[in-house]
């Protein structure tokens, strides 16, 4: 990178602009004795750092304008040259921009003329007058929103070296012949809905592969114009990034799950005789299974799932290696090695009484955690019928941070009036507790009933808990009274357990361990003023806590205390012995190969993760979309009947085949004429169509009330196919949009291009995606098994009234 293009270097000419503005000469003598001094050196010689706006305005002040970077290409011989800009609007100033630009001689543009006046005549509505003038000077502009034989008539002109630079959108650096001898790159960054995103590095190189004529050029150039944003050192950390691997585009769809699975039709009589057909057996899921892992996806996968394995071996290796040298034979051969015979025993002989302190320190602790949970049980037992008292409940995430939340306990899981919770917890092995074990020896710590169980509460952020004692903090005194609210009403107890049964019960951990985990699920509306009164945790004082009113529970507490106190102790008296500097450096290389298991353990996790996630690149929708035929009787994935409906699907393209299956088979459209046709079917091909935003304008044809109609009754459908597909967790658009169906239904009805596109809120090139997607799928209809044959004549008379300029496939 050419150092004077660096920001130490921009933010040093401006440090030196501010200190030495005044003094030429001194300004000119410091350029002499830096010489050729590295400029990445220069923010520590002690200039003042410039802030972001300071830099900003530094680039700003670099950012050429547009016909000063076309100069210097046109002087280097550099064109012709594909201009990228991101965003059509911007392309199309870049154009009126340049109209006053030359760059074409007089015989180019008289060819030029000439093939403007021939395209008129061909194609009088499709010409662009706007661009017309910036046509004749050599400059051009290619993207969406242009109609598709307006682009061609561009890149032929281009071919024939009478466009000399064409600005464009990203979507041309693929797919389109137009040899350049430049790329010119106006930025890193594009702008998207959320804001400014950087260019990938296969984006870029993408772009730049436009640069150079196959035959022509021995070389082509890339230009990336400095912008506010972005300068030559993003543009080098972006370049020498490095190609980003390929991604496979691979999914399933209803078409092809109907295509690879479908066997005989549904049993139906032949009409030359009484005999039944007998048809062809489809494919197993296993003979598809095989189908699919020929994909590219499966390909890449396959080789991600062998490199993640080999990678995993080599860390369980090193970590079994590693485990076996902080073991407790390893620590003391090693300290047998380094200590002296008398110190060594004496280190020896504390230790051993260390670890057998701690051994009861542990059991302390776990058997104080059971008589906190004897206590609770106890407690809790006593609300079971009375009123609902306030509690705290208490976890940390997996980040670490600890949680208190308030919240209204209802009671034990199985006594509430919720049999879905009831069966959701008895059934799911997730919600499985281990039980502790308790060994008694009559001494006064044995301990009855402490096998945890589930409860419910309420928190104050309007959702429901379901936990063990584990988590419970403290309980209070205080609650709500379970008393019925008006003579008749049922109690509050029972009342909410009906709301927590409304539920979808999907319970999301927030934490577990081996006495039971903490669960989280969203409440609802009803439940919100419920939760609204329970109190913050500042209101309530330890005077309110029943918990520590158990004496038992104090002494266990004590008791481990004063053990933990012991064990404290008898650590200082290790330290304090006279060899403890050499052990401890034997017990800091333990604690440094600790660090480092825990670390590989933690990779290892991580990496057994990805493997269990990478199945063949598109089976686990393929599976999906399987059950949702199968549910549907579109198709029966045992017997591999297909049905009507299922026929239909499989014949089809498009985006969602089984909801334009279940559209086209609606008898409702039987009453539709022609036009009407038309406008139901552009809503459902019409995701991603756009209004221009920038423009003052929202002229779009209305549609009539027989299309609205039918679009209102057609959205009971497709809400029952988004919920089939939800529980299926099947993600395909099914698409009924009115917003454009006016458009459609005009065109169809026979108005002129000039009268659609009048103060018209849409791009040309929007206009005529919208049109031709309509009539692909009509032209699809006729061809379609199993539909009414009213339906196929009227699709055919439909698309044959739309085909036509100058957006039909002859004219495009």
């Amino acid at each position: 990178m050419n150092r004077k293009l660096s920001l130490n270097y921009l933010q040093l000419l401006a440090s030196e602009g501010k200190s030495y503005r005044d003094d030429g000469s001194r300004r000119r003598n410091s350029r002499k004795r830096r010489g050729d001094m590295s400029v990445n050196n220069n923010s520590a010689s002690g200039q003042p750092k410039l802030s972001k706006n300071d830099m900003n305005t530094i680039r700003r002040s670099q950012v050429p304008q547009v016909i000063d970077t076309l100069w210097h290409l046109r002087a280097r011989d550099m064109l012709p040259a594909i201009w990228f800009i991101f965003n059509r609007r911007g392309c199309d100033a870049a154009v009126q921009y340049l109209e006053d630009c030359n760059l074409l001689d007089d015989c180019e543009m008289s060819e030029v003329e000439l093939a403007l006046k021939r395209f008129r005549i061909l194609y009088p509505d499709a010409l662009r007058e706007i661009a017309v003038k910036g046509l004749l000077k050599g400059v051009a502009a290619h993207h969406a929103g242009c109609l598709p034989i307006w682009k061609s008539f561009i890149e032929e002109l281009f071919q024939r070296g009478l466009v000399k630079v064409v600005f464009a959108t990203e979507t041309l650096a693929a797919g389109i012949n137009m040899p350049a001898r430049t790329a010119v790159i106006s930025s890193l960054s594009k702008r998207i809905a959320s804001g400014r995103i950087q260019l990938t590095s296969n984006e870029l190189l993408q772009m730049a592969g436009r640069a150079g004529r196959r035959g022509i050029d021995e070389r082509g150039h890339v230009v990336l114009v400095q912008t506010p944003f972005e300068g030559a050192e993003e543009c080098c950390k972006l370049l020498f990034a490095g190609v980003e691997p390929l991604v496979s585009q691979f999914t399933a769809s209803y078409g092809m799950v109907l295509n690879l699975l479908a066997g005989a039709k549904i049993i139906r009589r032949s009409n030359e005789s009484d005999n039944m057909k007998a048809l062809q057996a489809g494919r197993t899921l296993e003979e598809a299974r095989k189908l699919v892992e020929q994909s590219f996806g499966n390909y890449v996968g396959s080789n991600v799932m062998l490199a993640a394995k080999e990678e995993l071996a080599k860390i369980q290796k090193e970590i079994e290696m590693l485990t076996s040298e902080i073991s407790d034979d390893a620590i003391d051969r090693r300290s047998r090695r380094l200590l002296s015979e008398a110190a060594y025993k004496e280190i020896a002989d504390l230790q051993e009484e260390l670890k057998a302190e701690k051994r009861l320190r542990t059991e302390l602790r776990r058997r104080m955690e059971l008589k906190r949970f004897s206590a609770l049980k106890g407690l809790l037992r006593e609300f079971e019928n009375g009123h609902l008292p306030f509690l705290c409940l208490q976890y940390k995430d997996s980040e670490g941070v600890e949680h208190l939340v308030p919240a209204v306990y209802l009671g034990k899981f199985n006594s509430l009036n919720s049999p879905k919770l009831k069966n959701m917890v008895s059934s799911d092995n997730s919600f499985a507790l281990n039980v502790v074990s308790v060994q008694t020896n009559g001494d006064d710590f044995e301990i009855q009933d402490v096998e945890p169980s589930y409860y419910v509460a309420l928190g104050s952020d309007n959702s429901w808990y379901l936990f063990t004692e584990k988590w419970i903090k403290t309980v209070y005194k205080t609650g709500f009274p379970n008393v019925a609210l008006a003579q008749g009403d049922a109690l509050p107890r029972e009342t909410m357990g009906l709301l927590l049964d409304e539920g979808d019960m999907q319970w999301e951990k927030l934490a577990g361990s081996e006495s039971g985990g903490l669960w989280c699920m969203e409440g609802s509306l009803e439940t919100w003023s419920w939760s609204l009164n329970v109190p913050v945790l500042n209101s309530l004082s330890e005077d309110d806590e029943v918990l520590h009113m158990s004496q038992e529970y104090h002494g266990a507490v004590e008791n481990y205390k004063q053990q933990r106190t012991k064990v404290a102790r008898l650590k200082k008296k290790i330290a304090r012995t006279e060899a403890f500097k050499e052990y401890k450096k034997i017990l800091d290389t333990v604690k440094f190969t600790e660090e480092k298991i825990k670390r590989l353990k933690a990779r290892s996790n991580r990496l057994i993760n990805r493997i269990e996630q990478i199945e063949p690149s598109g089976w686990k929708e393929f599976l999906r979309i399987s059950n949702v035929i199968h549910e549907i009787r579109a198709l029966d994935i045992n017997t591999h009947v297909i049905f009507p409906l299922g026929e239909t699907a499989a014949a089809i393209r498009g985006e969602n085949e089984l909801w334009l299956a279940m559209v086209l088979r609606n008898k409702i459209l039987l009453d539709l004429k022609p036009a009407q046709l038309a406008a139901v079917c552009a809503s459902l091909v019409s995701e991603g169509i756009k209004v221009r935003a920038w423009k003052n304008n929202g002229y779009i044809y209305e549609p009539s009330t027989t299309v609205i109609n039918v679009i209102n009754f057609l959205e009971d459908q497709r809400s029952s196919l988004l919920q089939l597909q939800e529980k299926h967790e099947v993600e395909i658009t099914c698409c009924l949009d009115s917003q454009f169906t006016g458009m459609v239904e005009a065109w169809a009805s026979g108005l002129t291009w000039r009268e659609m596109m009048m103060d018209c809120a849409l791009d040309d090139g929007d206009l005529a995606r919208l049109l031709r997607r309509s009539i692909d799928l009509l032209v699809q209809i006729p061809k379609l098994p199993d539909v009414d044959p009213l339906l196929q004549k009227n699709a055919m008379a439909a698309s044959g009234v739309m085909d036509r300029p100058p957006i039909s496939e002859l004219a495009g």
